[in-house]
């Protein structure tokens, strides 16, 4: 039988430090609001990208490698997301994928159910997932490594290999906590972390292995998260 001590040393450790983290931020952030009678969250520091975060919707991404087949604007949720069928140049068989993208909307929109909503509209079965990650560089060539959701996606009609995060300036992440935290972080310095959920869907093999594509799909990620960080995040 497992202690109890270490069950809660292996299931609930992250959790917790989670938790006190949040606290810290919220006892650090709260504390000058108290003693001035200012309160930060009353009116959160801007978004200065925002309007170059919006035209995302209406354009897509311009992508390294890629071309542009069709791009729309596609409600999902309740959300406007830009759909974006692209193309790989040069590649002896047409290579494709789908980008979904939804960019932070207004200073107080936050990450929440974008998977869940995503999940809802492709009608999927979900199997083998796992998390994984890959590295981008910063414009001081310093690594940055994003984290991400990497699974199969299947109906009857297609197999889809998804990889899905939500991605800002020096980061990424499939958790919204994760971005909270970045974001307190980046308020206490009276800045954002402003945020694209990206979701990219590639065809594979009915039903097959998806670690299959994980070489495509991770050489997309890097290609869409760089060209987020260069010119919109």
């Amino acid at each position: 039988m497992i202690s109890f001590s270490k069950f809660l040393k292996e299931c609930q450790f992250p959790r917790i430090l989670l938790l006190l983290s949040l606290l810290l931020l919220l006892v650090i952030g709260a504390l000058p609001g108290y003693l001035t009678g200012h309160w930060k969250w009353q009116e959160p520091p801007p978004v200065t990208n925002l309007k170059n975060l919006k035209q995302i919707r209406q354009t897509g991404l311009t992508l390294a490698g890629w071309q542009t087949i069709e791009q729309r604007q596609e409600l999902i949720g309740g959300h406007k997301w830009s759909y974006q069928v692209i193309q790989k140049k040069g590649a002896k068989t047409q290579t494709q994928a789908i980008l979904l993208l939804e960019p932070q909307n207004g200073p107080r929109d936050q990450p929440q159910v974008e998977w869940t909503e995503i999940n809802s509209w492709g009608q999927w079965d979900l199997a083998q997932e796992r998390s994984a990650e890959f590295t981008v560089k910063q414009k001081s060539n310093a690594d940055i490594q994003i984290k991400t959701r990497f699974f199969r996606a299947s109906t009857k009609q297609q197999t889809l290999a998804v990889l899905q995060w939500y991605a800002w300036s020096n980061g990424g992440n499939p958790s919204p906590w994760l971005w909270f935290l970045t974001d307190q972080l980046a308020q206490w310095h009276q800045s954002r972390a402003a945020w694209v959920a990206v979701s990219i869907l590639i065809p594979m093999e009915p039903f097959g292995q998806v670690e299959t594509t994980w070489h495509d799909a991770q050489s997309l990620g890097q290609t869409v998260q760089t060209t987020l960080m260069a010119n919109f995040l």
